[in-house]
């Protein structure tokens, strides 16, 4: 891929061109579940600017990756993948993402009450990744209900908002920052 010019003016319309070429509004559910995985690479990013340990930083690195795959995935209708070469979401990205959660999971202890997000920097910007992850599944769950989608988007939306919230709670251990607990009587 090479890009000459960054601006078009094509999209001055409202609209934007799908993979496969067809126009649609940037306002349709395809646009808005590719975006928000888009944002969600962004978050994911800011986590990275700052101090993390050395596992979950390289998990993450791989994960925006796996958001590129996820928007090149969302961005082209199923029926036009068929004759294509594109990257795509699949069981193996889940399984990864499991591994790793099963990794890190041990050494946090059990939750005994919810926590909320907060706590060191990283652990913060991870909680922000996770709730926009989570925006990302709704809208891929939207999308779904008006046209078919890859079978493996929606279960690794899901796993990452968990493998995100896990890190969270890893980079406040390592920190030292107690996670800050829900006060249901406050």
């Amino acid at each position: 891929m090479r890009i000459t010019r960054v601006y078009t003016r094509s999209g001055d319309d409202g609209s934007t061109r799908l993979g496969g070429g067809g126009k649609v509004s940037k306002d349709s559910r395809r646009t808005e579940a590719y975006g928000t995985v888009d944002e969600l690479n962004s978050c994911v990013g800011w986590a990275l600017a700052g101090d993390l340990d050395r596992d979950v930083r390289e998990e993450l690195r791989r994960i925006q990756n796996d958001l590129f795959h996820l928007g090149a995935d969302l961005c082209l209708r199923e029926e036009e993948k068929k004759d294509r070469d594109v990257p795509r979401i699949e069981a193996r990205h889940v399984e990864r993402l499991e591994r790793f959660i099963d990794r890190l999971q041990p050494g946090l202890g059990p939750l005994e009450e919810f926590i909320l997000p907060g706590g060191a920097p990283a652990a913060a910007a991870l909680h922000l990744a996770r709730a926009v992850c989570r925006r990302a599944e709704r809208t891929a769950v939207a999308l779904s209900s008006a046209e078919e989608i890859g079978a493996v988007v929606i279960p690794y939306l899901n796993r990452l908002s968990d493998a995100l919230f896990v890190m969270a709670r890893r980079e406040n251990q390592r920190c030292g920052e107690p996670e800050p607990r829900w006060e249901k009587d406050a």
